[in-house]
């Protein structure tokens, strides 16, 4: 028994001697395989919240991982089943604070009391319930959720809804805030070479340069290294009629690339308008309505095999060598099916990577009948779903990956060789 004067016992921590990174991995790996789409930003967090604190408590540990993992209201109750299948020695969820003891709790805890003549668990589940309603399966109600109007981030919700549902000022807003998200825009090596002190290859005409000052002798060895430039990026948007809907969102899509990777950003309908220049601004509105007013051709018919070979055969064509090519488009083509197919292999040929965004990829049950998108899924390396902003969110990360791995696999074979 400790004495008056003894400091009180050390709690016990929960991951003592644990590898967090391994243990957050794992866990997010479960969470996948479950249908949450927990990315790399959120396993980061996750690894990070682990650091900044010790889990005294399973509670802790909870409340950690769902704050940091959880995203979207509908993947709590997918979570809580991993949570609780993976930490089998836990109490059922949900957690009752009322069983931590009075010494683990803050000043500042939200306590939501239990009855005290039932066993059962009352809305909110005695958590301390800030924005939602306890997590429950599709199936166990019928009433549905009522969700307070306090929410976590009102963008987050917006970028889940459809276009449609989106009105002018909730799509800029949206618009800036995927500016805001990329930051960077990998590089690659080029063939070009700088005097550089670190480089490994010796220029040879600045140390010839510098040895007739030495009678010839290589004195002073000038050295170079090859330069890295960004990645070049080229982005072709459908502005058809059935793209209606899709069509302002797309561009403020392509406004961020035309900021932060420097790209080339055509419309496409009828003809091929180059909006650069356009979507250039500092301001979103005024780029996009630009870009809105150079399209003599929007909301019209589509021709998108015309306008790839258009593309290719124009002075703009070389810009696609060693390109990162977007299209956004639903497929829908009045070219036939053979012209689109000769197109997209011209352009798959010349281009490092060809994805297309589709807004009904995303689609339950979706496959690509349509005889445009049927004949240029062959010459696409990603098929990936822009139906929202959280759409056009994630395609913008994953190209940023797509980039960064093809730099880190070429450095590590320059340092292999």
């Amino acid at each position: 028994m400790p004495g008056p004067g003894d400091p009180p016992p050390a709690r016990p921590v929960l991951l003592r001697g644990t590898d967090r990174a391994a243990l957050a991995v794992a866990f997010v790996d479960r969470l996948r395989h479950a249908g949450v789409p927990t990315g790399l930003t959120e396993t980061g967090d996750f690894v990070h919240a682990l650091e900044a604190g010790p889990m005294l408590t399973l509670d802790t540990l909870y409340w950690t991982a769902r704050i940091s993992l959880v995203r979207r209201q509908p993947d709590l109750a997918p979570f809580d089943k991993v949570f609780a299948a993976v930490f089998a020695d836990a109490p059922p969820l949900p957690f009752i604070r009322e069983a931590i003891a009075p010494a683990a709790r803050r000043d500042d805890d939200v306590q939501v009391p239990v009855p005290a003549d039932t066993d059962e668990v009352t809305d909110g589940g005695g958590l301390p319930w800030a924005t939602l309603p306890p997590a429950v399966e599709a199936s166990e109600t019928n009433d549905g959720l009522a969700i307070p109007d306090r929410r976590p981030s009102a963008l987050a919700v917006l970028a889940e809804l459809p276009f449609d549902d989106l009105d002018p000022t909730q799509t800029e807003l949206l618009g800036e805030a995927l500016r805001a998200t990329l930051t960077h825009w990998p590089t690659r090596r080029t063939r070009r070479h700088a005097a550089n002190p670190s480089g490994r290859r010796i220029a040879l005409r600045p140390t010839l340069a510098r040895a007739r000052r030495t009678g010839w002798e290589p004195v002073e060895l000038v050295r170079e290294k090859a330069l890295d430039r960004p990645r070049r990026a080229v982005l072709l948007c459908d502005v058809s009629e059935s793209m209606r809907a899709q069509a302002t969102a797309y561009l403020h899509l392509m406004r961020a690339f035309t900021l932060v990777a420097d790209a080339e950003v055509f419309a496409f309908a009828t003809t091929l308008t180059r909006l650069t220049p356009a979507l250039r601004h500092a301001s979103a509105a005024q780029a996009v309505a630009r870009a809105g007013e150079l399209v003599t051709d929007r909301f019209g018919g589509t021709r998108i095999a015309t306008n790839v070979a258009a593309l290719l055969a124009s002075h703009h064509g070389n810009a696609l060598r060693g390109a990162l090519v977007i299209v956004a488009s639903d497929g829908w083509d009045s070219d036939p099916p053979d012209r689109m197919a000769a197109a997209m292999a011209r352009l798959r040929r010349r281009a490092h990577r060809v994805l297309w965004l589709n807004p009904r990829a995303g689609a339950p049950g979706y496959a690509p009948r349509v005889a445009g998108m049927a004949a240029a899924l062959p010459f696409c390396d990603r098929l990936l779903p822009a139906a929202t902003f959280a759409d056009l969110t994630r395609a913008a990360h994953l190209l940023q990956a797509l980039s960064t791995r093809q730099v880190a696999r070429s450095r590590e074979a320059r340092s292999g060789s």
